[in-house]
């Protein structure tokens, strides 16, 4: 059974139709990403799919309940967000941001547990962030920051994690040892994963899924095989582009 699932859905940001009438839906063990240009509005689908705004038309179901009928602290249970950009209004230290993602999980003046903290710092280790526990996060480099939102994510422990460009910041040893990291939690805790990315070779190596915004309303979705491929990668980035082969697979490059 999916963990989310839409139907007919709509939506719409200015002059931008994201998609019309999209039937989608994401199960445990999935990784999908989401393609498309610049403004085409994948931020905003992945902000509608976690329910922070409203779609034009069409229902979003998690569990096989209304989205819009949950209440928020449900949701948060459940589905956890990877933002584009992190804005810490608060000059908290690293071991207090990553525990955020407890909240969810905790009533009303309940502090954390032993086992809480716990997973906390063993979501900094997993992003190589152990030795940073009192640092402040306003003074950690963008690389650093980006590390500490997906450790926030695994502390959080949601089943659908929605990540917002995962690797934005990232050297390509984090980009690969994050996106392995990501790739191992969805295998052995059977997460679903749907992922917003640029590049096309990265997306391709770690997800098995893929959605294609074109920018009209219009989608494309399925597997490698089925949507990667020239016609539509040409019409997605109105570019052209040549396919080489790769030690993972097929690599597209800009002409």
């Amino acid at each position: 059974m999916p963990l989310l699932e839409t139907s007919g859905l709509c939506i719409t940001i200015g002059n931008t139709r994201v998609c019309d009438a999209l039937d989608f839906s994401i199960a445990a063990g999935d990784r999908c990403c989401i393609l498309g240009r610049n403004g085409t509005g994948k931020t905003t689908l992945l902000h509608t799919l976690a329910g922070l705004r409203p779609a034009q038309a069409g229902d979003i179901k998690l569990h096989d309940q209304s989205l819009q009928q949950l209440p928020r602290r449900s949701i948060a249970r459940h589905i956890g967000l990877l933002f584009q950009d992190h804005n810490d209004a608060f000059p908290a230290n690293v071991i207090e941001t990553v525990l955020s993602g407890r909240h969810p999980w905790m009533g009303p003046l309940q502090w954390e547990s032993e086992q809480d903290v716990a997973m906390a710092r063993a979501a900094l280790r997993a992003v190589d962030l152990d030795d940073m526990e009192q640092r402040i996060v306003t003074t950690l480099s963008g690389g650093e920051r980006r590390r500490l939102g997906i450790a926030c994510l695994l502390t959080q422990d949601p089943q659908l994690q929605l990540l917002d460009e995962p690797t934005n910041h990232l050297d390509i040893h984090h980009q690969i040892s994050m996106l392995e990291l990501l790739q191992q939690q969805a295998r052995q805790d059977h997460k679903a994963q749907l992922f917003v990315m640029h590049d096309i070779n990265l997306a391709s190596r770690y997800c098995n899924r893929f959605l294609l915004l074109f920018g009209n309303g219009e989608t494309a979705q399925g597997s490698a095989s089925e949507v990667l491929t020239h016609p539509h990668l040409e019409r997605l980035y109105q570019h052209p582009l040549q396919a080489v082969a790769g030690p993972h697979g097929t690599l597209w490059l800009p002409e």
